[in-house]
């Protein structure tokens, strides 16, 4: 950025790079870094080197952990018949604190997007496909992001995983709790009707 010096300008590039942080937050937090005390900063980078070194993915999901197995899929009380498909680790956190759904859950890591060049062979369909072949699984909930690249890897693992002998469903869409008619699009206001239930 024009007008910093360069160590400064590094941290700022830093945070630039992060996801969601926009070019305000970037120079604030590399203000707010370089004000804060050595020892702070120290802690700070050794915290960051040490989760990066600890955690690994779950063998199991691909979820983030700092075992083989992560607690999710290492708990019996769990329903190891059902697998909830996600794209990231984070979209699993969310539906874990729905407190709603009781399986175990895969993580793709990515979804499809050829625009991207991110193809089958470059998420992990292929252990998907691994867990089933162990048998045991009764149904696989997807439920990748409502955009045209979530909506994609759907209709692709659905129609992969039609051969197999698992119920393939995909999470509900619609308005939100609380949302008015008004302020929906028009997608959104679609798949509401689409996923209409009888009262």
């Amino acid at each position: 950025m024009a007008g910093l010096i360069k160590p400064l300008n590094n941290v700022y590039d830093q945070f630039r790079r992060l996801p969601g942080v926009g070019s305000k937050s970037a120079l604030r937090l590399a203000y707010h870094i370089i004000d804060m005390p050595e020892a702070e900063v120290r802690r700070l980078a050794e915290t960051l080197l040490q989760a990066k070194q600890d955690i690994r993915f779950c063998r199991e999901c691909f979820n983030l952990t700092d075992r083989e197995v992560c607690d999710i899929c290492g708990d019996e009380k769990r329903d190891h018949s059902t697998i909830c498909v996600v794209e990231q680790p984070q979209d699993a956190l969310a539906m874990e604190r729905s407190h709603g759904y009781t399986g175990v859950y895969h993580i793709l890591h990515g979804c499809l997007s050829p625009l991207d060049g991110i193809g089958p062979d470059d998420i992990r369909i292929r252990e998907l496909l691994f867990r089933l072949e162990k048998g045991g699984v009764k149904e696989i909930i997807l439920a990748t992001n409502s955009n045209v690249e979530g909506e994609a890897t759907a209709a692709y693992l659905a129609q992969l995983l039609r051969p197999h002998q698992v119920i393939v469903s995909r999470i509900a869409r619609g308005l939100p709790m609380g949302g008015d008619l008004e302020y929906a699009d028009e997608v959104t206001l679609a798949k509401a009707l689409e996923n209409r239930t009888r009262l």
